[in-house]
């Protein structure tokens, strides 16, 4: 007697089908790959990866993935550009095929062009929105003086050298007239030896002043920082830096609870600094134990009482209302 077939059910068909589109993937993934190089495709997808982190991530993760863009990337594109160099040299000599090599030299310069992420060629600010940057701080003027806002702000074209990093997005220079001079002598400018003032009440977790203080426009600095106070603060937890302090000028010591208003120290010209000036910022992380400076997520600062608007933008002239 002759059986007939049993029909096949849908969800059997279906499975099939999944497994014909995954295995039609996996093959022309593998032609993908052996056509472009293992090590292309590598490349390739450290990249795409690494832009992904930074406009899709969050935190600390994105922070470190615009830090590999500016610094990392380039650096591994031009040792990847080397080495494609030397490969085509030797397929050259050994008259093999090439065309993986011209695939690894687009690779390199791509890596490579990030460069001019890093020297501000091509202008990125740190792709975190102010409005979205939490917690924000608001904490009273450091100066008792009319001062001038030398960059500050949230757009590049008030506060190009400090928003294309994570930790200094929302970071001021502040200096007083006279500015700008172009002098060798640092007394030729109005903010030197002037006293900063805490902006807001914490626990000082930092505290150097041992660096000396550089001749205006030299670049013979021994920390990027320099002379500093870092304040843990009370309301938030988070953390405000105060950068490029005159040598052997400061009041406080690590440990000390200071108040707003309280004397942290003197405005200098220690570290990398083109003129005497005060550098602050607001970061989430404890700059003490970032690895680096620039590996922190920088938040939104805004001041109190004074004469302009809260978060005043390179060329404000700010003079303190109390």
């Amino acid at each position: 007697m002759r059986m007939q077939g049993l029909p096949l059910s849908s969800s059997s068909i279906s499975s099939d089908r999944v497994l014909h589109i995954t295995d039609r993937s996996c093959f022309l993934l593998m032609k993908l790959l052996k056509k472009i190089g293992l090590m292309n495709a590598a490349m390739f997808t450290v990249l795409i990866l690494t832009w992904i982190f930074v406009y899709a991530g969050a935190g600390l993760p994105r922070a470190y993935a615009w830090f590999s863009l500016k610094m990392v990337i380039p650096i591994l594109g031009i040792a990847y550009l080397l080495l494609n160099v030397t490969l085509w040299v030797i397929n050259v000599i050994k008259k093999k095929s090439t065309k993986k090599r011209r695939i690894g030299f687009i690779a390199a310069i791509l890596l490579s062009l990030h460069l001019l992420l890093l020297m501000n060629i091509i202008q990125l600010p740190y792709p975190s929105r102010i409005q979205n940057a939490q917690p924000s701080v608001t904490v009273n003027w450091p100066f008792a003086g009319k001062t001038v806002v030398g960059w500050g702000g949230d757009s590049l074209n008030t506060n190009l050298p400090h928003i294309t990093w994570a930790s200094e997005r929302w970071a001021y220079d502040l200096v007083m007239e006279p500015f700008n001079t172009g002098s060798h002598n640092p007394e030729d400018y109005g903010i030197w030896n002037q006293e900063i003032l805490s902006p807001a009440s914490g626990i000082v977790i930092a505290a150097y002043d041992k660096e000396h203080d550089i001749e205006p426009g030299s670049e013979s600095f021994l920390s990027m920082e320099g002379n500093h106070v870092y304040l843990k603060l009370d309301e938030t937890g988070t953390y405000l830096l105060l950068n490029h302090l005159k040598q052997n000028s400061l009041t406080v010591k690590i440990g000390d609870h200071v108040q707003t208003g309280d004397l942290l120290g003197r405005v200098g010209n220690s570290g990398s600094t083109s003129e005497p000036h005060l550098h602050i910022h607001h970061q989430r992380q404890n700059p003490v134990l970032t690895p680096h400076p620039v590996l922190a997520e920088g938040l939104p600062l805004y001041f109190e009482g004074t004469d302009t608007v809260p978060m005043p933008q390179k060329g404000t002239v700010v003079s303190p209302s109390f």
